[in-house]
């Protein structure tokens, strides 16, 4: 069994931040895929069944998701390496994807909390660009607002391909997914 994890902030106040970029690739799947299971509350997240695959939303707030991922991995017997972890990253720009096996946390508490309650850093994760050229607020208030319009339109490529990438990841090794969707679409990758 593997296991995608949105992260994100529960309540309607958080529901169009840029911090919930994770949150939006889950909903997406679930649209995409239509024979997910219904919803329900595990763990302190939000879980879906589709097939072997688990989708989760953990609703105890981004900062302490850990605490719902470890919750889901005890219960669940999954080993970290079955996790791809889906969050927003102000070090890509809005628009970009990367896929990494694991690494620091970088400033996303989210992340780090996972880190911590798991007790290694070899998560895999999907990072969706949400950085802005023009940005002039801080990184902590910039997460917590929207997008724009034209951020959603720019966005919205990338979280169908987001989405696509957990239906690749469902089915094959993540090196295999890396190599697919560590591409930008149009290219080839090197050989």
């Amino acid at each position: 069994m593997k296991a995608a994890i949105g992260l994100g902030n529960p309540g309607l106040a958080y529901a169009l931040s840029r911090h919930n970029v994770g949150f939006h690739v889950i909903d997406l799947y679930r649209q995409v895929e239509r024979r997910v299971g219904r919803g329900r509350r595990r763990c302190s997240a939000r879980v879906y069944r589709h097939g072997d695959l688990l989708l989760a939303k953990p609703m105890t707030g981004m900062n302490a998701s850990g605490e719902a991922v470890s919750r889901l991995v005890s219960l669940y017997a999954l080993h970290p390496q079955d996790l791809l972890l889906v969050h927003d990253d102000l070090d890509l720009p809005l628009g970009r994807m990367r896929i990494v096996p694991g690494g620091g946390a970088g400033t996303h508490k989210g992340v780090l909390s996972v880190h911590e309650t798991l007790g290694t850093c070899r998560v895999p994760r999907m990072k969706i660009g949400i950085e802005a050229e023009d940005r002039e607020l801080d990184g902590a208030t910039f997460v917590l607002r929207s997008f724009s319009e034209g951020e959603w339109n720019d966005l919205s490529p990338i979280l169908r391909r987001a989405a696509a990438a957990i239906a690749a990841f469902r089915r094959h090794p993540l090196d295999q997914v890396m190599t697919e969707f560590n591409t930008e679409p149009g290219t080839v990758a090197a050989a």
